[in-house]
This record gives structure tokens, C-alpha cells and sequence, in this order.
């Protein structure tokens, strides 16, 4: 693709996040037209600016974040099935939920445990993986594997102890969760994802090379190691970080790496600008779907993203396995 096709296209898919988000303002359990707005409706305006902009904002940022992280983990693991939760990092932000709604809710903010989980997570997959097991994609499924199964019988036995009254909370995080969106959160969120990206599209090259593997790598002149961690590091934080505000939302890093692939090819100097736009348009879409299709009732943004994602997973693995085809 040529430099003034990819501006081209990167416009369109901004253009079209940007009138998707104007939408969904007007989608939701209370109705909101311009007539309304327009004569000056004080609770219209209120539902528009203060409820739903900042949980369209939050959603964007959400979708933005997972898309990169499942582009990363999908080159590094050379598995278009990946998606950023692979290595252990969502049972390990849950982890961290679940123990800060039982025993410290009130003390500290619930994100920062969850944050923690996903860096205690990451950490645990340094250790068990071990230095050469980078150079290793088996060894890092297989350690994401044991932290998941590990990680997912202490929520299990978490969710079995605690209170009735506890329930709610915890399985609105565990189905996903931006109801609670504040402006506060998007401006915190907001420059740690985009310092994330920036390192991350920095790398681009990087990752074209590792989509051939380790040795081809290693002979281009990669640092295959280094860049490995570097690229996890960064892609866990930017994952832990948009996971700690919404819960766990799954498929949105399958889904919108996999059609950004489809549609502008493998060259991460162009995929990884795509999936990240396709994927906040994506969860976009889905929260608003979400907050209208059972109105007045809400449903969980976690339902409508694994109700979309389930079956192209099921259709990904039909059509060509576990293998990775970078072409």
C-alpha cells in the first residue's frame, strides 16, 4: 500500500469511529433526540454529556487497546487465533478484581487491583517461562495456559465464599462493565495508551520480522529476545491498564486484527493503525448495542462481543486451524 493509499484509508476509518460515536450518543435505555436537545432539555443534556459520552470515550479507548495487544500477540505467538488474554493476563486482572471487591473495595480503587493482577500476571510469566523460553512460542502458550488454569480456580474459589451481596459486582466486571465510565478515567487512561502505541507502532518492523520466525529473525539482525520483551511489556500494560476500567471484554483482539489483515494485509506499519481503530469501533458498536438492543434493560458489553466473536473464532478455526499465515 502506498503512503497516500494508507492516509486514505486511516481517514476513513477515523471518520467512520467519529460518526459511529456521534450515533451512539442517541442509543440507550432513555431516549434522546435533537428536538429535545435543541430546546434546551437540561436531564437530554445531562444523559448526553455526563452518562454516555464518557462511556463512548472509555469504549473507544478499550476497543483501541485490546485490538493492539491481540496485533502483538498474534506476530509474537504467530497464531492469528491469539488474542491479548493468551498469556494469562485476563485471569490475572480478574484475579486482582475479584480479591479487591472482596477484602478491599472500599480501601482502594478497584481498577488498581485489578492493574495489579495483570502486572503479577506478567511477572509470573517471566518467571515460569524463563529468559530463552522468548525465543520459544510453545513455551509461552504453555506458561499462559498454566497461569490461566491457576488464576481461574482461585476466582472460582473466590466466587464460591463470598457474599451474596458481592455477586453482582463481581460478575458485572467479569461480563465486561463500562457503565461506570467517568471523564476522570478517559483522561488517565487516554496518554498511557497513546505513549503505548507510539512504542508499539515504533516497533513495526520488528514484528514483520518475528512473523517469520525466531531464526529468520535472528539472521535479518533482530534482537529477537529483547524485542520480544519489549513488545510484551508494552502490550501488557496497555491491556492490564484498559482491562482494569472495563472488565474482562473478550474477542475484540481476535476480531479486529484478524479483519484488518484481511483488508489491508499483513505490513504492521499499516495493521497495527487499522486493527487499533477497528477495534474501538468495534466495542463502540457493541456498547451500544448493548445499552439498546433490551432496553430498558442493559446488557453486558461482554455478552454482544463474545455474541459476534464466538462464532468468527469458530469460523477462523474451520477455515485454517492454529496456523499462521502472514500473507
Amino acid at each position: 500500500m502506498n503512503p497516500k493509499d494508507f492516509w486514505r484509508h486511516l481517514f476513513g476509518l477515523s471518520l467512520l469511529l467519529f460518526l459511529l460515536m456521534f450515533a451512539a450518543l442517541f442509543l440507550g435505555t432513555a431516549a434522546v433526540d435533537l428536538s429535545g436537545l435543541l430546546a434546551g432539555s437540561e436531564i437530554m443534556w445531562s444523559i448526553l454529556l455526563e452518562v454516555r459520552l464518557p462511556r463512548i470515550l472509555l469504549a473507544a479507548l478499550v476497543g483501541f487497546g485490546l485490538a493492539l495487544g491481540g496485533v502483538v500477540f498474534q506476530a509474537i505467538l504467530r497464531n492469528p487465533l491469539a488474542d491479548p488474554f493468551v498469556l494469562g493476563l485476563s485471569s490475572g486482572s480478574a484475579l486482582g478484581a475479584v480479591l479487591g471487591i472482596v477484602f478491599a473495595e472500599d480501601a482502594l480503587p478497584l481498577p488498581l487491583f485489578s492493574f495489579g493482577g495483570a502486572l503479577g500476571s506478567l511477572l509470573l510469566l517471566f518467571v515460569i517461562a524463563g529468559r530463552w523460553a522468548f525465543l520459544d512460542r510453545h513455551a509461552l502458550l504453555l506458561s499462559g495456559v498454566i497461569l490461566n488454569t491457576l488464576f481461574s480456580a482461585l476466582i472460582l474459589f473466590l466466587l464460591s465464599v463470598v457474599a451474596p451481596d458481592q455477586h453482582y459486582a463481581l460478575f458485572a466486571w467479569l461480563y465486561g462493565d463500562l457503565s461506570q465510565a467517568t471523564y476522570g478515567q478517559v483522561v488517565l487512561i487516554a496518554p498511557w495508551v497513546l505513549l503505548a502505541s507510539a512504542g508499539i507502532y515504533a516497533l513495526a518492523r520488528p514484528l514483520n520480522l518475528l512473523t517469520l520466525g525466531a531464526d529468520m529473525a535472528m539472521r535479518l539482525g533482530l534482537s529477537v529476545v529483547r524485542a520480544q520483551v519489549f513488545l510484551i511489556l508494552l502490550s501488557a500494560l496497555l491491556v492490564g491498564l484498559v482491562v482494569a476500567f472495563s472488565g474482562l471484554i473478550g474477542f475484540v483482539g481476535l476480531l479486529a486484527p484478524h479483519l484488518a489483515r484481511m483488508a489491508f494485509g499483513p505490513d504492521h506499519r499499516v495493521l497495527l493503525p487499522a486493527a487499533a481503530l477497528g477495534g474501538a469501533l468495534f466495542l463502540v458498536l457493541a456498547d451500544s448495542l448493548a445499552r439498546s438492543l433490551l432496553a430498558p434493560q442493559e446488557l453486558p458489553v461482554g455478552v454482544i462481543s463474545a455474541g459476534f466473536g464466538a462464532p468468527f473464532f469458530l469460523y477462523l478455526l474451520k477455515r485454517q486451524g492454529s496456523q499462521w499465515r502472514p500473507s
